[in-house]
């Protein structure tokens, strides 16, 4: 039986409050006032799963979030967007997570109020769910602290059933970077941005620290903001450019990477060819405000890639 969804992802559900000009706060009972507030999508993966689903991925997500404004709001926008959300779990009288951003063009500071955005654990992702998806996607693991300890046996289950795997970090607040060796041999794809590469690596050199990732995962995808991107699989090393774009907004630009990534990856496109479509939807993203409203279409990121 062909699965329903090319795309599983296992995340956290959360809006966003973005405030964009001099947001700096002053204490003491000041007020100041912003250019533009906007509530949008949040979270890497659900701001994943929109532009998965954005590129013609079949896309589902499974999260915790609260049965009231936030949650609700969440599931509607990711509806909309064409990813499927019949499977998050919706809990009464518990809060779903909220960051507010506060956004100064290519810089921004966040505060988060974690709510349920670390209540999914890897008990809730049926064997049935997972048979029934080509790939499994997890991102912002250092906020699911409830996924953690069983992700290596998910992924491995996973497997199992015939699934591939992809893991976005996101930075560990710790700086400590334990217990990736075993996880990542159960991950297929590996999407972390430069920082996350040297951190993990222990090499300040980019090249260096891909050649020392490139014996723990057999495809490896570094973010290298606007100097593009460097991919390692199966001994080819290739680094692309990105394309030049005025950004409006970097929220969510990463996991807009990944999804244009993850679509040459189930296509079976080369490693250079995905690498450029991840540079073009990650650059196309920053746009417009928000991680998911700038996120083009494929005939859009198309138009950027050649042959």
């Amino acid at each position: 039986m062909t699965p329903a969804f090319d795309i599983l992802v296992a995340g956290e559900i959360n809006p966003d409050l973005i405030l964009t000009g001099d947001v700096t706060p002053i204490f003491n009972q000041t007020e100041k006032l912003v250019d533009s507030a906007a509530l949008t999508i949040g979270s890497s993966s659900a701001i994943f799963a929109c532009g998965a689903a954005r590129l013609g991925l079949k896309v589902a997500l499974i999260g915790v979030c609260g049965d009231y404004i936030f949650g609700h709001f969440m599931l509607d926008e990711m509806q909309k967007r064409g990813v499927d959300v019949s499977n998050v779990i919706v809990r009464k009288n518990a809060q779903t997570g909220l960051s507010v951003i506060l956004n100064q063009e290519v810089d921004r500071a966040i505060l988060t109020h974690p709510g349920l955005i670390a209540a999914l654990q890897a008990s809730d992702i049926s064997n049935a769910l997972l048979q029934n998806a080509r790939h499994l996607h997890v991102a912002s693991y250092f906020l699911q602290t409830n996924l953690q300890p069983d992700l290596v046996s998910l992924f491995q289950r996973a497997r199992g059933f015939g699934l591939t795997t992809s893991l976005d970090t996101n930075y560990d607040p710790s700086e400590s970077w334990i217990g990736f060796d075993q996880l990542l041999s159960a991950t297929n794809v590996f999407l972390p941005n430069e920082k996350e590469a040297r951190s993990l690596s222990g090499e300040s050199n980019i090249d260096l620290a891909s050649d020392k990732l490139k014996s723990k995962v057999a495809t490896l995808a570094i973010k290298l903001g606007a100097d593009g991107a460097l991919g390692v699989r199966e001994g080819e090393k290739v680094r692309v450019a990105s394309i030049p774009i005025k950004v409006i907004d970097t929220v969510g630009a990463g996991d807009s990477f990944d999804a244009g990534f993850l679509y040459g990856y189930l296509n079976h496109w080369s490693l250079e060819r995905s690498l450029r479509l991840a540079c073009v939807c990650g650059a196309l993203s920053t746009q417009r405000a928000g991680g998911t409203d700038g996120q083009p279409a494929l005939s859009e990121a198309m138009k950027y890639i050649s042959g």
